[in-house]
């Protein structure tokens, strides 16, 4: 994959450049991993397609019922997110809060659905949940940073001004023999996210781990892989700190629908 297309625009110094030249290194690499051999996750994602008619086919016809405004904090990931029922109302600062949760899913499908599930929203601020599913489906860290990349580089190429949030991955006590790799798979996002402009790394799985370094079962449910409401009252805390550092809108700005038809969310679908 062409290193133009990685390489986030506006660095504002020789020093971010560099150490995006050393991340991009091992993702251009990783791009190959996890899009162009047999069982990539490309591959993968458009055989599957069809797991998530359902899912699109729910947020088009939420979008015909109540089109959502523009200027959205936007929330897209997997079933963490899903699940999150009283997102709106913990982030009730926010003008408007958009959930496109979709069960199941890896960052490989949140970056290929990323048009139809945040770029037509033009939200202000993105904040991206995914990357424990990939690892647990067989991914690597390495293939989970090239999905995200290629995420940032397409809703950078179509909404230059929207702040851009990767949540780190959780440390589930379900899958604590995935730790070793969850630890890995932060510590690369994290590198490439200090590259951005207008972006950040909010790191949720620092305080969901007990003195001992074990994850805190206490915040999850009873399969030890979701969260519970003391779980999300953490993650509340933790996203809400990094929120408040966005600048306001610009007073008497006016927030208008979604200017793209729900009709292609749904067609996305079919």
């Amino acid at each position: 994959m062409p290193m133009t297309t990685l390489l986030p625009a506006n660095h504002r110094s020789s020093g971010a450049a560099l150490r995006w030249l050393a991340v991009a290194s091992f993702t251009v690499c990783a791009w190959g991993a996890a899009h162009g051999q047999a069982g990539d996750a490309s591959s993968a994602v458009l055989a599957s397609a069809s797991r998530w008619q359902s899912s699109l086919a729910e947020f088009a016809a939420a979008d015909r019922e109540k089109p959502p405004a523009t200027g959205a904090a936007l929330f897209v990931g997997s079933s963490t997110i899903r699940l999150w029922t009283s997102m709106a109302q913990d982030f009730r600062q926010e003008p408007v809060v958009i959930n496109r949760g979709f069960g199941g899913s890896t960052m490989a499908d949140c970056d290929h659905f990323a048009r139809e599930l945040v770029t037509r929203y033009q939200p202000r601020h993105v904040l991206v949940y995914a990357g424990d599913n990939d690892l647990a489906e067989g991914r690597s860290p390495e293939q989970i940073l090239a999905s995200f990349t290629h995420f940032v580089s397409v809703v950078r190429r179509e909404l230059p001004q929207t702040r851009i949030s990767y949540i780190s991955i959780k440390p589930s006590p379900s899958r604590a023999s995935l730790l070793p790799k969850i630890r890995e798979a932060n510590m690369l996002l994290a590198a490439y996210t200090r590259t951005l402009d207008n972006a950040d790394y909010i790191d949720i799985f620092t305080p969901m781990l007990a003195a001992d370094g074990a994850p805190r079962r206490e915040l999850f449910g009873a399969d030890m892989l979701h969260m519970n409401n003391a779980g999300y009252a953490l993650w509340r805390s933790v996203i809400a700190s990094q929120m408040e550092k966005l600048p306001a809108p610009a007073p008497g700005a006016t927030l208008k629908a979604a200017t793209q038809p729900a009709q292609q969310l749904s067609a996305a679908a079919n």
